[in-house]
């Protein structure tokens, strides 16, 4: 863990924003006093990145644990890919997977065309195309919950921590984990912890059913 450390110590002298997330870092640190949001829940064992598989021609996702779940919609835009489907028989999902930012946007509702709220899940990881109707995802621990216009929490430091120590992921990956979610906390902290002006600013329109 302590390769990490140099990064987590520099990044008050980035930006503001930075320094809010070396704060919660450094709260998983041995010694640090703990933050609400930087542990996973007591006795939770580390555990390698999700994988995610989409394929478009057969309107399927091959979630992390192996089983192949049925979607509703996808949608190709030159920004990303979207994806409607429905969990657990009674929450409808709604994610795009944003490559250039490293991010997936969900929401989750109860049923297709419910009012949607303006609040937003941003996982941080990799997203991208595998062949012409495929596309993987690869989570990197850390999500940023944004209430609109109201609040921006970082979390998952803990597990990202976790997965390093155990040797899950490599130092430079999370660097990148790290500085990804960066870049998505400055943006946000820039336009109003309003999601779909800092995404306009990128040129990038979301649409939901």
């Amino acid at each position: 863990m302590s390769t990490l450390l140099p990064l987590f110590v520099a990044a008050p002298a980035v930006t503001g924003i930075a320094g809010y997330l070396a704060r919660d870092l450094r709260a998983a640190v041995p010694g640090a006093t703990p933050a609400a949001t930087a542990a996973p829940p007591p006795g939770t064992p580390p555990h390698r990145p999700l994988v995610e598989y989409f394929n478009i021609a057969e309107l399927t996702v091959t979630d992390a644990k192996g089983f192949v779940r049925p979607v509703e919609r996808f949608q190709v835009e030159p920004w990303g890919l979207y994806m409607a489907r429905m969990v657990d028989g009674s929450r409808y999902l709604q994610s795009w997977l944003l490559p250039d930012l490293s991010v997936r946007a969900t929401v989750i509702h109860t049923r297709a065309g419910q009012h949607r709220s303006r609040d937003y899940v941003l996982d941080i990881g990799e997203y991208t195309k595998i062949a012409p109707r495929r596309w993987k995802a690869v989570d990197q621990y850390l999500d940023v919950v944004v209430r609109h216009r109201r609040s921006t929490q970082l979390r998952g430091v803990g597990e990202l921590l976790a997965a390093h120590a155990a040797g899950l992921v490599d130092t430079a990956q999370a660097h990148r984990a790290v500085e990804r979610a960066t870049a998505a906390l400055d943006g946000l902290a820039a336009h109003d912890h309003d999601v779909e002006l800092w995404l306009a600013a990128r040129d990038i329109t979301l649409t939901w059913m």
